[in-house]
């Protein structure tokens, strides 16, 4: 059987196709795998166990049985030249479905640019991953991995998880949850300014708003106070001369922490 024939429609998200699995290496590996096939993409593919789940930089990311890993395939999404705004999106429909799942409003905070927060403490990552295809064509993954029963208990940041949060929340709930909240904030992000929508989402449920922070990057450790999303998402830190400095890319911290 191909692995076309094994795929479902989505529930809750029509132009989606899903894929299951007990255990795998990656889901954001097998999405490239089917992408390098030929896949056209909307593709969701979940997994019960990954043994080589991974995070942001390369990080190893726990997979243990019990807790949500998922990977979303698409192929060119559009527009292009904006595909940095999609972790910020993947965010926003990640908090809403754990809000959908556990009956909560708004249990999550979100640190920039898009792990979720309960009190301080991590809940999920996501990781959004892109390469050119030898036909030329684009294949971006994202990746979701939420702590539904247990969470790591030694990770750069401190962890938590639904069931520890007193949340009997299983993986398959809260997977047919992000389905259509993640098929709704991708048709808003096409729309002609659509992403301004997301910021304001993202910007209500940020944790470290009017903060200092540090902030990690490849090349140093800059601190000011967290002073808002720029347009595209891109953070935008305050420091102590008044002027504002913008952030592209880094690992976010409390000053102190």
């Amino acid at each position: 059987m191909t692995p076309r024939e094994t795929e479902n429609l989505a529930p809750g998200a029509p132009d989606f196709r899903f894929e299951e699995h007990d255990t795998v290496g990656s889901t954001n590996s097998l999405c490239f795998d089917r992408a390098a096939a030929g896949h056209p993409g909307n593709l969701w593919i979940r997994a019960e166990v990954q043994s080589e789940g991974r995070g942001r930089r390369g990080r190893d990311w726990s997979s243990p049985r019990g807790n949500l890993f998922a990977s979303l395939l698409l192929i060119d999404p559009q527009p292009a030249d904006l595909i940095g705004e999609l972790p910020l999106a993947a965010a926003v429909a990640l908090a809403d479905a754990v809000d959908n799942a556990t009956g909560a409003h708004q249990l999550v905070d979100l640190k920039w640019p898009n792990d979720l927060l309960v009190g301080g403490a991590k809940l999920s990552g996501i990781l959004l991953e892109a390469e050119t295809l030898s036909d030329g064509r684009q294949a971006v993954v994202i990746g979701f991995g939420v702590n539904c029963v247990s969470h790591p208990p030694l990770t750069l940041y401190q962890a938590t998880d639904l069931r520890s949060l007193g949340y009997q929340v299983v993986a398959d709930r809260l997977f047919e949850a992000l389905l259509p909240a993640m098929s709704d904030y991708l048709g808003q992000w096409k729309q002609p300014g659509g992403f301004q929508t997301i910021r304001r989402q993202w910007l209500k449920r940020a944790a470290h708003l009017g903060k200092e922070i540090s902030v990690r990057t490849a090349q140093d450790e800059i601190t000011g106070v967290f002073a808002d999303l720029d347009e595209r998402g891109h953070l935008v830190l305050k420091q102590d001369d008044g002027r504002q400095r913008t952030i592209y890319a880094g690992d976010v911290f409390l000053s102190g922490a």
